[in-house]
């Protein structure tokens, strides 16, 4: 798989998991604890947490590929711990993906 691919699908997967992550936060959580609906962090955090677990895989998966450090990494893992991190990488994701690809053209 090119690393272009690797790095393109770790973007969508990450930005979905950034946004189940808000949704989590800022919808189901509410849901809970001011609705008495305790159901909707039963699914949103499941939803969540498989998207966090394929984010991860997919991580590792860019990693190797496009040959990057394991302080790169670390970075990109962070930012999917905290709200809006994701959101943040995904310009310096987009930037990896064109120097890939560009790369890979030149070869």
């Amino acid at each position: 798989m090119c690393p272009v691919k690797a790095i393109h699908r770790l973007r969508v997967v990450g930005l979905i998991e950034g946004i189940s992550f808000l949704v989590l936060l800022g919808i189901a959580m509410p849901l809970k604890y001011f609705g008495d609906m305790p159901e909707a962090v039963k699914v949103v955090g499941w939803a969540h947490g498989l998207l966090f677990i394929g984010f991860v895989a997919l991580l590792l998966t860019a990693m190797i590929l496009a040959e990057w450090s394991l302080r790169r990494a670390a970075v990109f893992f962070a930012a999917a711990l905290v709200p809006f991190g994701p959101f943040l990488v995904d310009k310096h994701l987009r930037r990896c993906a064109e120097q890939a690809g560009a790369a890979t053209a030149q070869a």
